[in-house]
């Protein structure tokens, strides 16, 4: 797919907004992107990557980048969430010291959300902060993860406990990189543009219930899949812009992560995806929210036809119901003691509760869990 026209999507934050740029082939203006952002020849850039998508991608990118005048150098690191560690990052730290990396210098993400995230946090620590650019090739990081400057790695305890927020200069969008994608980790990114219908686009989710199929790139009809990139970009966009660094209204983005990463922990982060968690999240919370009269049964079944539609799933596996409320205890978002859950209203509505107890999330993951076979 090629897209005939590069859309343009505004970060607009108080200091030091940003573009995320979408559009087929993009990645390969970058030069004039950054040139035209000031960086000019004698740039260093390490690009940060993973074998195989460095492998489709990295030998053309290296080229654009001296093209451009700038000199550009490449590390290869795991990308699954076990590797999203402090060594990891440590070694892409080393990288920055072989490189002579220096504050003018630039960390170039090019890969998913577990790329973005670890090369995002070694750029914000490097040398106290160094330059920042994304180059999505995830469907989940191209509408969120590489978007709003959240970076950072897992802790034993649980996930993304150690982190700083750090904007990028620069996200650039390919859409073509998603033909290589895996459709399993296709249908994990649409968890997170149906997260973003249910908590504030109503019309969104509309279409994501009118559409043929959401299971695959080859599947998906072209404009839908740019109609889907662009508004999940803005929408995401839209929430940073207004609180940066998540003081109250861009809670709302956690909607179905707060016990999906209760998930992911229990799990060792090697059976689902990060989507796949936050999927079974979103199922957990609307279940929750019927329960207690917060939105309605019609609601809730809408949110799982959508889910199943993408190839998600919506069963819980049997986990211990105190060590999923006692890693939510331990959330990264708790506050006094208090856990904070996304909790929808309506398709299109959600708000921020603190009153959810114990018992019913208990109940929930019960309830949602898989039938056991005799």
């Amino acid at each position: 797919m090629v897209t005939a026209k590069m859309q343009r999507i505004p970060v607009a934050l108080e200091q030091r907004g940003y573009q995320v740029v979408i559009g087929g082939g993009c990645w390969n203006q970058i030069g004039e992107e950054l040139k035209g952002l000031g960086y000019g020849p004698g740039l260093k850039v390490l690009v940060v990557s993973n074998p195989l998508i460095f492998h489709h991608y990295g030998p053309q990118l290296m080229k654009v980048l001296g093209a451009a005048g700038f000199t550009a150098s490449h590390l290869l690191v795991e990308a699954g969430e076990q590797y999203k560690t402090p060594a990891t990052v440590a070694q892409i730290h080393d990288a920055c010291w072989n490189e002579r990396l220096e504050r003018g210098s630039l960390i170039l993400a090019l890969g998913g959300g577990v790329i973005g995230d670890m090369a995002g946090f070694a750029a914000a620590t490097w040398l106290r902060g160094i330059t920042l650019v994304q180059v999505p090739t995830t469907l989940l990081a191209m509408v969120d993860a590489a978007i709003g400057g959240k970076t950072g790695v897992n802790h034993p305890g649980g996930k993304n406990l150690i982190g700083a927020f750090h904007q990028p200069r620069l996200v650039l969008v390919d859409p073509d990189t998603l033909s290589t994608l895996p459709e399993r980790e296709f249908q994990a990114g649409m968890a997170e543009v149906i997260k973003y219908g249910v908590i504030g686009d109503s019309s969104l989710f509309m279409e994501l219930e009118q559409a043929e199929s959401l299971k695959s790139f080859t599947a998906m009809e072209p404009a839908l899949l740019t109609t889907l990139l662009c508004r999940s970009a803005a929408a995401k966009a839209g929430v940073v812009a207004a609180d940066e660094r998540e003081g109250g209204r861009r809670a709302i983005l956690n909607y179905g992560h707060t016990m999906g990463h209760a998930l992911e922990t229990l799990t060792g982060y090697t059976t689902y995806l990060h989507g796949e968690a936050v999927a079974l999240g979103m199922h957990a919370m609307g279940w929750i929210a019927s329960q207690e009269g917060h939105w309605t049964a019609a609601d809730q079944r809408r949110q799982a036809m959508v889910i199943a539609k993408a190839g998600l799933p919506l069963c819980w596996p049997s986990l211990d119901g105190e060590a999923v409320v006692d890693c939510l205890s331990r959330d990264k978002k708790v506050q006094q003691g208090h856990g904070r859950f996304v909790v929808p209203r309506a398709i299109g509505k959600v708000e921020i509760r603190h009153d959810i107890s114990a018992e019913r999330v208990k109940e929930a993951i019960r309830v949602l869990r898989a039938p056991q076979p005799n």
